[in-house]
């Protein structure tokens, strides 16, 4: 399955630092012993496929400029967790570094892994080294390769949750990318002297236009969203026998405010493929992508739009032609559900495990919550299993009878909040690190994450939804990290301090939202939402989630529902989208 060319383009400047990087290297080995906090422009981007991102803090950026100071730079070091899972002496390693390296703080992704804020340039290489000594790599966790791979994380002894967890850890070790730079540079601390290039069957020179997300998921669970990757693979099975999966093209949620070109979609289910057919499947999925993916302009080089530029046929038939034989159309699927797995479940093997919502996927000790402190005693005393979810929060698992007092003993002695004291609402919220850390942030989305629920907990208790399961999802800008375009409720950085917002979307991640409202600023968020939740309450369907219900009214009933309760001065400030 070589590389072709498909078209003469002119690359951006990304492809032709990829072409000549020397397989990833650039001089990142080098510029880690030089006696600056920062890297190039070209091993900046380069980074990226080693795990980590530069960046600066961007608060203070502005005083240190008019002070004529450097930026106060620093790195993000994202750890690959395939499904999730890892040991608990890998916790505690990755623990120990965030104490030493980090800040005292561990962040969990949307995606199952984790990550390190604030890391210093000289700390890259022993942080990096210590986390592979545990087993375990940054390697392709960022970048134009195929990320990490989510499943369904719950520790569920059944033949679907074991299935689904083995194909992810076995597709991410089959995509990794062959280069030797990684540990070069940051496992052996030298080059290997071996001067040719590695091949790289899979990539090619250049690698994928753009990152490349792959998830698993059944339709009796499908936490992680899976048809929001560029390829998400969707397990069949007649009870415990599986008979297959589809596979479901073009996924992907980035955007930018006001370029149409750029949009969210969820993948669109277009081929079976049987349960000995996954990897070559997979593959031929990547290269259709490696072959004729937008290489020219990087805001339009998703799947999602090879897809959308070629059409469905054009992809089936592509695909086949990679793999050299015909493929069966996707199979009917029962329709997808979203298990709640916080609190203490059976894993059906005798033990148990407890879900932990963890807000914004921060593991820090604040306001008197020690949660990092706790994780840390519950995994050295019992030594049991840290499960890491696509909703931020953490599985505490493999847990004997015996031990589960214990837990619940250790998180209660920390004061950390339990999930049976959080409305569903709170629990089920995301929101994206945004300000201060990520470049791209428009606003914040962290920080302000509590205030928005707290005005929105306010307003549903009002109208007697306060226990209505709403998926709410915050981000600081339109990349879509938190997921805002597939929840019922979408809040989106637009500017500083104002937000769009989204609506429409489906708990069960079937279906998009719809941007209602251009510019609400923060502190108008809940006031905005409170007419809409007042009108779902008096007037939904039975059995309707607040989503159905948006949708089933539509953009324009929703925006004049706003405008009625809105004083005319809030309406003629607040730009419609």
């Amino acid at each position: 399955m070589g590389c072709l060319v498909s078209q003469e383009i002119r690359p951006s400047k990304v492809e032709l630092m990829k072409r000549t990087s020397g397989r990833l290297r650039g001089t990142i080995g080098a510029e880690l012993t030089a006696p600056t906090s920062h890297f190039g422009d070209a091993d900046h981007q380069l980074l990226k496929f080693h795990g980590i991102y530069e960046g600066f803090d961007r608060d203070t950026a502005t005083t240190l400029k008019q002070s004529g100071a450097e930026k106060d730079y620093g790195f993000m070091v994202r750890v690959k967790v395939p499904a999730g899972h890892m040991t608990a002496a890998q916790y505690l390693t990755l623990d120990a570094l965030a104490q030493r390296y980090g800040g005292g703080k561990l962040r969990i992704t949307t995606r199952e892994a984790l990550q390190f804020h604030g890391v210093a340039k000289r700390a890259l290489r022993a942080t990096v080294a210590a986390i592979n000594a545990a087993l375990l790599t940054t390697f392709g966790a960022c970048g134009d390769v195929v990320r990490n791979v989510t499943a369904t994380p719950a520790p569920i002894a059944d033949a679907v949750h074991r299935r689904l967890q083995a194909d992810a850890r076995m597709l991410a070790a089959a995509l990794v990318p062959r280069t030797r730079a990684y540990h070069e540079i940051w496992v052996d601390g030298a080059p290997s002297g071996d001067a040719e290039p590695e091949d790289e069957p899979l990539y090619g020179p250049t690698y994928l236009p753009r990152k490349f997300k792959i998830g698993l998921a059944s339709p009796d669970d499908n936490w992680i969203d899976v048809l929001t990757n560029d390829l998400g693979i969707i397990a069949l099975f007649d009870g415990e026998r599986l008979t297959g999966y589809n596979l479901a093209l073009g996924g992907g949620l980035g955007m930018t405010h006001n370029k149409p070109k750029t949009y969210p979609r969820l993948a669109t289910p277009l081929v079976f493929v049987g349960p000995d057919a996954l990897l070559d499947a997979v593959k031929g999925v990547i290269a259709l992508q490696r072959d004729h993916g937008d290489r020219a302009d990087r805001k339009h080089a998703r799947l999602k739009y090879l897809l959308d530029a070629k059409g469905l046929a054009w992809a089936k038939a592509t695909l086949e032609g990679y793999l050299g034989r015909p493929l069966a159309d996707a199979r009917p699927m029962p329709p997808f559900r979203v298990r709640d797995h916080m609190g203490w479940h059976a894993q059906g093997d005798g033990r148990w495990y407890f879900g932990l919502p963890v807000a914004s996927g921060r593991i820090v000790d604040r306001d008197g919550h020690r949660l990092a402190t706790a994780l840390r005693r519950i995994f050295t005393e019992l030594a049991i299993t840290p499960i890491f979810t696509p909703t931020q929060d953490i599985l505490i698992a493999e847990v004997a009878e015996a031990d589960r007092a214990r837990v619940d003993a250790l998180l209660v002695e920390h004061g950390v909040p339990l999930p049976q004291h959080q409305t569903p609402v709170r629990r089920w919220a995301l929101a994206c690190p945004a300000l201060p850390s990520c470049g791209l942030a428009l606003t914040e989305a962290e920080r302000v994450r509590e205030p928005i629920i707290d005005g929105i907990e306010a307003a549903l208790r009002r109208h007697g939804l306060i226990d209505e399961r709403i998926s709410i999802r915050i981000t600081g800008c339109p990349n879509g990290c938190a997921r805002p375009y597939a929840g019922d409720i979408g809040i989106v950085g637009r500017m500083p301090g104002f937000f769009a917002i989204f609506l429409g979307g489906d708990f069960e991640g079937t279906r998009l939202n719809a941007k209602i409202f251009d510019r609400v600023a923060l502190a108008d968020i809940a006031g905005v939402l409170e007419p809409l939740f007042a009108q779902f309450a008096s007037a939904r369907a039975p059995g309707e989630s607040f989503g159905d219900f948006c949708a089933r009214l539509g953009p324009e009933a929703l925006r004049a529902c706003v405008d009625a309760a809105l004083p005319a001065r809030e309406r003629a400030l607040r730009h419609s989208a």
